[in-house]
């Protein structure tokens, strides 16, 4: 299953529920720092209701940089190659 969240304020927290129900565990990926984003506001609803296990994709104490855009999210892990690995090694 595969969701688009594209807000985290508010959170559809009955459809992260109904997500890692049906699955078991979540993965969220965002293309920034995951302090504060929706990896951590899913892990906040999932841990009342339905805990399982979750992988957070994103940046992980690191200093912002500039630079093309899709070099970045490449060193990163973050393109699709790198999302794709993260996955595959989380399952």
């Amino acid at each position: 299953m595969v969701i688009n969240i594209h807000t985290i304020k508010p959170l559809d927290k009955e459809l992260v529920l109904r997500a890692a129900k049906e699955t078991g565990r979540i993965v969220t990926v965002e293309e920034h720092s995951v302090i504060g984003g929706l990896g951590g506001a899913a892990c906040e609803a999932l841990c009342e209701s339905c805990p399982v296990p979750v992988k957070r994709i994103g940046m992980y104490n690191v200093f912002g940089e500039s630079g093309p855009a899709a070099a970045l999210l490449e060193k990163y892990g973050l393109d699709g190659k790198g999302v794709c690995k993260s996955v595959k090694e989380f399952l």
